[in-house]
């Protein structure tokens, strides 16, 4: 498949989503895999080479790695959808809305990286998101706690980082990525904060401590350690209780 062509079906659906009725304890067979196209090539997370924003190539590169990102959240905001059965109906709308504005992103990379002579595929990238996707296929809890609550959370925190490497940077490229990176982060925080309202849903309706139940989870599916900086105000605003921030490494 070619990455505009999901990117417009997704869109499409969430379009027709608020005409749709939901069979919240429907249960649908599981598809091979999530839809991608043939490129990029998906190496170990080890060996993707780094990028630096300072030369044109490093910019394109750099970029390319968010678009990569914002693609597999589209993903993931669809298995979210039809993984889990028998939750609210409110749950689904919300991993769908999600779903298409990951799609307004990826959308917004993919022309900036043509404005650079690049295009999503040019570079090689990762699986790690969709790993930790499958490996918690059969666990919404945990789900909910290291997809949106862990690997996108990290994006709040690195996304300020990559911006003030941009602004150092300072040609009409580079700032015009900043502008893009603005929108993106701002409805991130609204998909951590989804990720978080749905997780303590789930702690509370089966009894569980979630300051308790993250750690395990963590340590059980090998998800990665938190490190700082972190971005403390992003993370308030999507839901982190003041004890979850408190419980981030020093």
């Amino acid at each position: 498949m070619h990455a505009s062509d999901k990117v417009a079906d997704v869109l499409a659906l969430w379009q027709r989503s608020a005409a749709l009725v939901c069979d919240c304890d429907a249960e649908f067979p599981s598809p091979i895999g999530p839809g991608r196209p043939d490129q990029p090539t998906l190496i170990a997370p080890a060996l993707v080479p780094r990028r630096s924003p300072f030369t044109p190539q490093g910019h394109a590169a750099l970029m390319h790695s968010i678009a990569h990102i914002e693609f597999n959240a589209i993903n993931l905001a669809l298995d979210a959808v039809w993984r889990f059965a028998g939750l609210p109906e409110a749950y689904y709308r919300d991993w769908l809305r999600v779903a298409a504005e990951e799609a307004k992103h990826f959308a917004l990379l993919q022309a900036h990286l043509q404005t650079l002579g690049f295009a999503y595929g040019d570079f090689p990238a990762h699986d790690g998101l969709w790993t930790m996707c499958e490996a918690t296929k059969d666990d919404a809890m945990a789900r909910m706690a290291l997809v949106p609550r862990t690997l996108e959370a990290r994006g709040l925190d690195a996304t300020p980082l990559i911006q003030a490497k941009l602004r150092k940077v300072a040609t009409p490229a580079a700032l015009a990525a900043v502008e893009i990176l603005d929108t993106i982060l701002a409805e991130e925080v609204g998909h951590v904060a989804i990720g978080n309202h749905w997780f303590h849903w789930l702690c509370q309706r089966d009894g569980i401590d979630a300051l308790v139940f993250y750690p395990q989870a963590a340590l059980r599916y090998r998800a990665p350690s938190l490190k700082p900086p972190f971005n403390l105000a992003a993370r308030s605003a999507a839901g982190f209780t003041p004890a979850e921030i408190a419980a981030l490494p020093q």
